[in-house]
Parts: C-alpha cells; sequence; structure tokens
C-alpha cells in the first residue's frame, strides 16, 4: 500500500482530517502502518500527537479489512507488533523518561537487526546504548 493510498483511508474515518493523517503518516512509515492496524494494536497509534484510544480503535475498526484487502505484503513489522517481549521494553523505556517514538525505533532497530529472539533486558540494554 502506498502512503498515498494509506492516506486517502485515513482522512476517511471519522474523526481523522487531514493534518491527523499526515501526522501519523510522518510518525510511523506506511508498512509498519499496515502492520500495526491488521494487528490491532491501538498503543502504537496513541502514542501519536493528537490521537486518542478512541480515534486509534476507530482508525483500527474501519481501516482492518480494507488494509486487508488490498493484497499487503506482511513484512516484519507484523512480527514486531506481535513481540511482547519489544512492547514490554518499550514501556520500560517510556517509564525511564525517553519518548515513545525514539524508544519505538530503538526497539524495532534492535529487533530487526538480530537474528535471534532476544530477551527483555537484552532489548533495553541495546535500545540504551542507541538512545
Amino acid at each position: 500500500v502506498s502512503e498515498r493510498q494509506l492516506f486517502r483511508l485515513l482522512i476517511g474515518v471519522s474523526g481523522v482530517g487531514a493534518n491527523t493523517a499526515r501526522m501519523i503518516l510522518s510518525a510511523i512509515n506506511p508498512k509498519d502502518l499496515v502492520a500495526y492496524i491488521s494487528s490491532g494494536n491501538a498503543n502504537v497509534l496513541q502514542s501519536i500527537k493528537g490521537i486518542g484510544s478512541k480515534t486509534a480503535q476507530r482508525i483500527i475498526i474501519e481501516l482492518k479489512d480494507k488494509v486487508l484487502k488490498t493484497d499487503i505484503e506482511m513484512s516484519d513489522a507484523f512480527v514486531l507488533t506481535n513481540n511482547t517481549y519489544a512492547e514490554e521494553a518499550l514501556s520500560a523505556l517510556t517509564l525511564l523518561g525517553f519518548s515513545k517514538q525514539a524508544a519505538g525505533k530503538a526497539v524495532e532497530k534492535i529487533i530487526k537487526s538480530s537474528s535471534q529472539t532476544l530477551s527483555v533486558e537484552e532489548i533495553i540494554k541495546q535500545s540504551l546504548k542507541i538512545l
């Protein structure tokens, strides 16, 4: 799905205007956004400025079927969304005072670069080196 297609889908959701859609697409790359929507991960959407829990849920509910119909390649980002270790590490890093976006990018980079499954502690240690 191209960025333009996602933008059009997003502005079709009630409560999401052009500015909000632009904020979402500037915070999350299109492949990851598709993975988050298809897996129902509202927490990532809520971390974006201007997106509350209701809007995040509405985006997921309204776009889940549309996104899946458009014949999307599920990248390794889908693995990231279902990785509870990544979510725990992200939560720990935000509790330490790092922004969700910076911590999320660091955790994502660690998981994508690692060929093996890392423990939460290892993900946090390596993320702290990046941050």
